[in-house]
């Protein structure tokens, strides 16, 4: 009976792959439009919902190599150079604005993240 709850409905399969990604961009996406009104102001939370979308999937398909070592930090460039495009394309900053907002956003989903996993164990 245990061993139901312990699967869960998605198992490994696609489903379990795109639950994770919304997530994700979910979390991206708080976290960024967070970032934004501190840095920015008042804006709209559609911004943050278009460029959270790409560190997303950038963090999901390098996260083979988040292991230990170098690639973690490789990981890490990869992820907030992408931050850095799409929050320049999206919030129609240039790249000297958009720098302060990514290490922002960096900072509000590590204090975030540090929280969640603190309050629910997932790590």
């Amino acid at each position: 009976m245990f061993g139901l709850l312990q699967t869960g409905i998605a198992g490994g399969g696609l489903v379990a792959i795109a639950v994770t990604l919304l997530v994700t961009w979910l979390f991206y996406g708080v976290t960024l439009h967070l970032a934004a009104v501190f840095f920015i102001g008042e804006v709209p939370s559609q911004r943050a919902a278009y460029a959270a979308i790409a560190p997303a999937v950038v963090s999901l398909l390098l996260q083979q190599y988040t292991g230990t070592g170098l690639l973690v930090l490789v990981t890490i460039a990869a992820t907030l150079a992408t931050d850095l495009f799409s929050i320049s394309y999206v919030y129609r900053l240039k790249w000297r604005s958009a720098m302060p907002l990514v290490a922002l956003h960096f900072a509000f989903a590590g204090v975030l993240g540090f929280a969640f996993n603190n309050i629910f164990g997932l790590v």
